[in-house]
């Protein structure tokens, strides 16, 4: 009886461990958190984003997005697909910021009503354009 119980508690204990793995897998293959820009637009030589600017790009489970790439807030609906994500039309504010409002209208350009590779890589997520010209790099907050 002993070895019984041994057993199934051994099993049992074995179980939550590989069903703790697979979780934890599952989550870090999500877009679902908070971002900052690291880069951004042609894929083979993308622009390092601006210093001292603070970017944030949302994805929120209920499949909506939004944030700051530099100087006005967006937002947008997203959907999830194996690896692509597709964006629909964002909205933005529409203040202008001298020297920042390339970095966000080459970003924005990048992602409304697109569809995108996306892939992540412990704390970086990239965003492709499905011809490969075009990324954006991001990393978790």
């Amino acid at each position: 009886m002993k070895k019984t119980s041994l057993a199934l508690v051994t099993l049992f204990a074995l179980s939550v461990i590989i069903l703790s793995a697979c979780s934890g897998g599952a989550a870090s293959t999500s877009p679902t958190g908070e971002w900052t820009l690291v880069s951004y637009g042609d894929a083979s030589n993308p622009t390092p984003a601006l210093p001292d600017v603070e970017t944030s790009i949302n994805f929120n489970e209920d499949g909506a997005f939004g944030g700051n790439v530099g100087c006005n807030s967006f937002g947008a609906d997203y959907k999830v697909d194996g690896d692509r994500i597709t964006f629909g039309s964002i909205m933005s504010t529409m203040m202008f910021c001298e020297g920042i409002s390339d970095q966000e209208s080459i970003v924005l350009g990048i992602l409304t009503d697109k569809t995108v590779r996306y892939q992540i890589d412990g704390d970086q997520l990239t965003l492709t354009s499905t011809d490969g010209a075009s990324v954006v790099a991001l990393a978790r907050k």
